[in-house]
């Protein structure tokens, strides 16, 4: 009997391997003394949101996005997420630094202010690009922030890998395949994720201001669904119906680029009677399903580093799979970087466990139970009488998760000893805790917080703020640190001058010539 992927990992020693590669984009809204979403432009201190390596904004000129480098521990990932709030929080005048997924205060779309990229063609694109997300599903959805990990393993694990399998597909074939390996198994059991780290339970009563829902009233301006674990990831946040009929397949690299590109190039009726132009100004990309990739609402993304005006789809048929993307996780709004230890440590293991277990193609039944497992968490994730199916029948969600966090003892040993220390037992403990108690459970904590504080959503979100603020302000960046970040705002500007001064093309023919390739 040929051994398992699991027996193969564990004929690694402590000299072969070499851990992991991980980084971190860490989302958050800037918000007012009012706690309302911020009207104020993106600060110039902060350099330019188009160019900056590690500060930027994602959809609304208010959300802010913060990104580590290519770190080789979680202790250094961190640091580094810690060092960039230090310096923003730094200059950010009298705004606070909200850190909930949910938003805090807001008035609809109009009070929702769009990133602007400056006027490079570059800048124009991601510009019309967010005008797009905002004709198609509104901006209210764009004011949601989350934290994204993206994991990688170096070459020389993958060599070694190859060589255990007996597999003789060039080095980036290869290591493209297994990543997609992961991700069906993560696919599989991303709902453990929501469970052991959703964070949105209630929201402000402005965000759903005039929407049709099902959520309880907990007073103070707050709504909350009783037992969801993440209304971010649930049908009010990352959500829409175009999207539904897509059946984006993970299955492999080549099905994966193929029917994302469809959905790229095939029209959808109600974008085209919106058109791309309103007048003279630009209001999407195109009328198809999806403007660009970045588009698609996944809890997974496989990624390549893209170049200069290189679609990630380019990217990943021209070179391969690079890193894992994981999209789904809540802000910890304990947590003044939105990211914590454990969890981070968890993510490595549950991760390397996908890579080592059977992982069989998702067929289309198999697609959609899986779809509702995610769903079922989301929504209901602390009902001790939610079951979720994964083809043997139904169990709890309590018994289901166990079932999972014991199947990860083993490799948390092997990881520890290659390692030296205790870092992934405690990790998995950490998460065992959470479910044998579901009131340590992330969602039932923030529920918990807001009722010992007697506030809702937005003012208990604001009191979280200011203490990060003040925690953040206290440790500021000095000297050395200063400086490299002082230097890396000002020659973002720079570059960014550079860029506009140098298009030659009109952003029509950019454009143009852009959809082209």
């Amino acid at each position: 009997m040929a051994e398992s992927r699991h027996q193969l990992f564990g004929q690694f020693t402590a000299s072969q391997w070499s851990g992991f590669r991980k980084g971190a984009e860490k989302e958050g809204l800037r918000v007012d003394r009012n706690g309302f979403i911020a009207q104020t432009p993106h600060p110039r201190a902060l350099g330019s949101a188009l160019t900056h390596p590690q500060i930027t904004t994602d959809y609304s000129e208010a959300l802010l996005e913060l990104i580590t480098p290519v770190c080789d521990s979680t202790a250094a990932m961190l640091s580094s997420l810690r060092d960039t709030h230090r310096y923003v929080q730094q200059h950010l005048g009298d705004e606070l630094f909200w850190g909930a997924s949910m938003p805090c205060e807001i008035n609809g779309d109009s009070s929702i202010p769009i990133a602007r990229y400056g006027t490079s063609n570059i800048g124009r694109l991601k510009h019309v690009y967010r005008q797009g997300l905002a004709v198609r599903y509104g901006r209210v959805m764009q004011s949601i922030a989350g934290a994204h990990y993206n994991v990688s393993l170096p070459d020389s694990f993958w060599g070694i890998w190859q060589q255990a399998l007996g597999n003789r597909q060039n080095l980036q074939d290869f290591k493209s395949d297994q990543y997609f390996w992961l991700i069906r198994n993560f696919r599989r059991r991303s709902w453990l994720l929501m469970l052991l780290f959703g964070a949105s339970p209630a929201l402000d009563a402005s965000f759903v201001a005039g929407v049709r829902h099902n959520l309880a009233d907990w007073g103070h301006r707050t709504w909350y669904g009783p037992e969801a674990t993440s209304l971010r990831m649930g049908d009010l946040g990352y959500h829409n119906n175009a999207q539904s009929s897509l059946n984006i397949c993970f299955n492999e690299l080549e099905t994966y680029t193929k029917t994302l590109y469809r959905a790229i190039h095939t029209p959808w009726p109600p974008y085209e009677a919106i058109g791309t132009r309103d007048g003279d100004r630009f209001i999407q990309i195109n009328t198809s399903i999806l403007q660009i990739e970045n588009e698609y609402y996944s809890a997974v993304r496989p990624k390549r580093t893209t170049r200069r005006e290189e679609k990630p789809i380019q990217a990943l048929e021209a070179r391969g799979v690079e890193y894992i993307e994981v999209r789904c996780l809540d802000l910890d709004p304990f947590s003044p970087v939105g990211m914590n230890e454990q969890q981070i440590d968890f993510l490595d293991l549950f991760l390397l466990d996908c890579l080592l277990s059977d992982s069989p193609r998702i067929g289309d039944d198999e697609c959609e139970r899986l779809d509702d497992n995610y769903k079922d968490v989301v929504s209901r994730g602390r009902s001790p009488e939610l079951t979720l199916c994964d083809g043997r029948g139904p169990t709890t969600v309590g018994e289901s998760a166990l079932r999972l966090l014991d199947r990860l003892q083993g490799l948390a040993g092997q990881l520890d000893g290659l390692a030296g220390g205790d870092t992934y037992r405690n990790a998995l403990a950490a998460q065992r805790a959470k479910v044998e108690n579901p009131e340590l459970l992330p969602s039932a904590q923030v529920l918990q917080a807001m009722k010992t504080s007697g506030l809702g959503h937005r003012d208990w979100g604001m009191e979280m703020a200011r203490q990060h603020r003040e925690t953040l302000l206290a440790e500021p960046l000095e000297g050395t640190a200063l400086a490299e970040f002082e230097r890396m705002s000002a020659d973002s500007l720079a570059e960014q001058v550079e860029m506009e001064r140098s298009d030659s093309l009109s952003f029509e023919d950019f454009l143009a010539q852009y959809l082209r390739n």
